[in-house]
């Protein structure tokens, strides 16, 4: 095996932990997630636990879509009809108001099932990823222009990120004998 090669199968198996890692949080958070936690709101400008997970999931699922030149598991895999949500099709979460944040009262079990669909689709693409994959721009729309590599660093802490958001929400919950 070349030093390249070598190189390459690290890169990969890294990027596949951190998707890993990702799932794993998924899980914690929405593992027998009572309603009532998953749409608590420390204020009422606050994001909740059903939000944030389905916000993540959906921003993995565009952006990875995105990359992959593939439908997106909201639309092809039935979760828009599943989860029900008031949006349109196209909502990812960017730029919703309090009351859209309030509308996501979505079991534990949905939004994990919604957030594995679009992580599975994610894990094939990563399993055959390459150098001029990585190198492919994406968005000519920043300076510099995005790469795929950069994309998925950006997915990737964006989704770390909410999910810890979620977790801390959830501590603040559980604390207030909600469930």
């Amino acid at each position: 095996m070349s030093n390249d090669s070598a190189a390459l199968d690290a890169l990969r198996a890294m990027l596949l932990d951190q998707l890993d890692r990702i799932d794993e949080l998924v899980d914690d958070l929405t593992r027998d997630l009572p309603l009532p936690i998953g749409t608590f709101r420390p204020d009422a400008e606050s994001n909740s636990i059903c939000w944030l997970v389905w916000h993540q999931s959906r921003v993995l699922d565009d952006h990875g879509a995105d990359l992959l030149g593939s439908l997106q598991a909201w639309t092809d895999g039935g979760w828009y009809d599943e989860l029900g949500l008031p949006f349109p099709k196209s909502a990812t979460g960017y730029g919703q108001s309090a009351d859209d944040v309030a509308a996501v009262a979505v079991s534990g079990e949905k939004l994990a099932g919604y957030h594995h669909d679009v992580t599975g689709r994610l894990r094939s693409y990563l399993h055959g990823v390459d150098v001029p994959e990585l190198a492919r721009v994406v968005d000519e729309r920043w300076d510099p222009p995005v790469t795929a590599a950069v994309r998925l660093v950006s997915m990737f802490g964006d989704s770390l990120q909410h999910l810890g958001q979620a977790a801390y929400v959830r501590g603040i919950a559980e604390r207030a004998g909600l469930g």
